[in-house]
């Protein structure tokens, strides 16, 4: 550990740095990396050298070819005109009015033109020959070019690799909040993460906090959340002075928890004013759904026993009678029931899973108590 720039509680903003980390092999590498770099981009300039090189030599070839062309037009000239001058010498040398040396001079210089013709029309070709290979030349420095480029990308790319490692050297804030724990300090010897490690610094989020609420299954498809309209929240914390704030449902697991049949839910709240913190207990009301004019009950006056779910009322001055029900929405301790009793029966609101159909109770009433 190079440096631990923040200590608990301090109060710290997006990107700010938090710890920087001495990683020595990484710097090396990074050295290194950039010798390499320095070595591919030498190398490039030397293959774009050579290249300008190489086409330097063709041109030099392909002047070369017009200087030997316009030999061969003069050969070919001069062996025209010697070849003119034979026929006419031997013509006049077969009618005698020249002597056979003079058609014999004009044979040498025939000859000597044929033989300048063709050591013009060799030299062509072997200018041809070098303009082939200095081509040949030239494809191959274009080649060795596109390899040190190549070289000098593969080359910049473990830089940037490197680079970019030693951006995790400096661990920064993801987002503004408070410090709440620092495990670590200026030298210590940092382990890779995982397994039983301690995070090396916990940030908390200041301007935003989550909570976290079990819905139960009879409630849960209930529960509506973004994209459709969500449903409204009421967050009170008993830390507080039971204060209260308002959202709404942010997000839902959608599926139930297994362990416990419950939809997981989650609020986001706003949090200017840092009165909520992480760790604290809260209560949540949800309002799913609004039913005016519902009749309940509290959810001790409901039994479950053998598959049924019923009340006890009390019928003919004092007897009990189970009434099957249907049952609606639960707010605290009060469910809704949506058939089964009317708000004339008498129900017994304690301790009903105890009492037999047909048994004789006594109400007390009220003014009695």
């Amino acid at each position: 550990m190079d440096e631990v720039l923040v200590d608990i509680g301090d109060r710290v903003t997006k990107d700010q740095p938090l710890v920087r980390l001495w990683v020595p092999e990484l710097f090396d590498e990074r050295t290194q990396k950039e010798a390499l770099v320095a070595q591919a981009d030498a190398e490039l300039a030397q293959a774009k050298a050579a290249v300008v090189a190489a086409q330097a030599v063709a041109q030099t070839a392909q002047a070369r070819l017009a200087g030997v062309r316009a030999g061969v037009v003069r050969a070919e000239g001069e062996h025209a005109r010697w070849k003119a001058e034979f026929d006419r010498s031997s013509q006049l040398a077969t009618s005698g009015v020249v002597t056979p040396k003079l058609s014999d001079e004009t044979l040498n210089q025939l000859r000597a033109a044929e033989a300048a013709l063709a050591e013009a029309q060799a030299a062509i070709a072997a200018v041809q020959a070098e303009i082939d290979a200095a081509q040949a030349q030239v494809h191959k420095a274009e080649a060795d070019e596109a390899a040190a480029a190549a070289r000098v990308r593969v080359a910049r790319a473990d830089l940037a690799r490197t680079s970019t490692l030693l951006q995790y050297c400096e661990i920064k804030v993801p987002f503004p909040g408070v410090v709440t724990a620092r495990n670590v300090d200026t030298r210590h010897y940092v382990q890779p993460a995982g397994g039983s490690s301690p995070p090396l610094v916990v940030v908390a989020r200041r301007d935003r906090v989550r909570v976290f609420a079990a819905i139960p299954e009879t409630e849960a498809g209930l529960v509506s959340a973004p994209p459709e309209e969500p449903d409204p929240v009421t967050v009170t914390v008993p830390a507080l002075g039971n204060r209260s704030f308002e959202g709404t449902v942010t997000r839902t697991s959608w599926s139930l928890d297994p362990t416990n049949r419950s939809l997981n839910v989650e609020i986001d709240l706003d949090n200017p004013d840092d009165l909520l913190r992480p760790g604290m207990y809260a209560t949540m009301t949800i309002r799913l759904a609004e039913v005016p004019n519902a009749l309940t009950v509290p959810a001790a006056a409901i039994v479950r026993a053998e598959g049924e779910t019923y009340c006890c009322c009390v019928v003919d001055g004092g007897v009990i009678e189970r009434r099957p029900v249907q049952l609606g929405l639960r707010s605290r301790d009060e469910i809704e029931l949506r058939s089964g009793l009317t708000d004339k029966d008498v129900v017994v609101l304690a301790r009903a899973g105890g009492l037999q159909a047909g048994q004789r109770v006594e109400v007390i009433p009220p003014a009695a108590k």
